[in-house]
């Protein structure tokens, strides 16, 4: 494959990127839509995770341990490589570069690649589930609708979200295989 059909197709992918996310975005305008995400959102800030941590603790007791240290470790890895990230390649957020995106939300910081909330919905979600398999019931849907309602409110383009699950998945995936030796 020649570069100029690298870049063809790499400007196709960006291209629908770019419209996926002014499509979803556009659900935001309805109030119910955007009140939701914007709770799902706000959770998915730490709120939900801290408030699980501490309830594995006090429901788990010194058996929570392991866990919570678990989730711990995953989310401050995930922050170390989400901010990294972010910081090397300063991708714009998609409503300051389209007008035509719903910005529904508060961004936590300038940039957009890749998508923290993601990242940390997953790497928490993965490592939790590991030690308890029966919260799937809950943190599935959450951890989807945490990948939701970045694009929904218009603070991510779908790719954002994509790499920031990937990143979150390996970052699971390594740490639970590194407890498991």
């Amino acid at each position: 494959m020649s570069m100029n059909q690298v870049r063809f197709y790499l400007n196709r992918v960006l291209a629908l990127d770019s419209a996926l996310c002014v499509s979803v975005s556009h659900a935001s305008q309805y109030r119910f839509i955007r009140d939701w995400f914007r709770l799902i959102s706000r959770l998915g800030d730490g709120v939900f995770w801290y408030t699980l941590m501490l309830s594995i603790l006090v429901t788990q007791q010194a058996d929570g341990i392991k866990p919570v240290l678990h989730m711990l470790a995953a989310g401050l890895t995930g922050t170390l490589i989400y901010k990294w990230l972010k910081h090397k390649t300063h991708r714009p957020r998609p409503y300051q570069v389209r007008q035509d995106v719903f910005l529904s939300g508060k961004p936590l910081d300038h940039f957009s690649f890749p998508s923290g909330h993601t990242l940390h919905a997953v790497a928490f979600g993965l490592v939790a589930l590991f030690y308890f398999p029966i919260l799937a019931v809950v943190l599935v849907p959450f951890i989807i609708m945490v990948a939701m309602s970045r694009v929904i409110l218009g603070l991510h383009y779908p790719s954002d979200v994509l790499a920031g699950a990937a990143i979150g998945y390996v970052i699971a995936l390594i740490s639970i295989s590194l407890v498991t030796l």
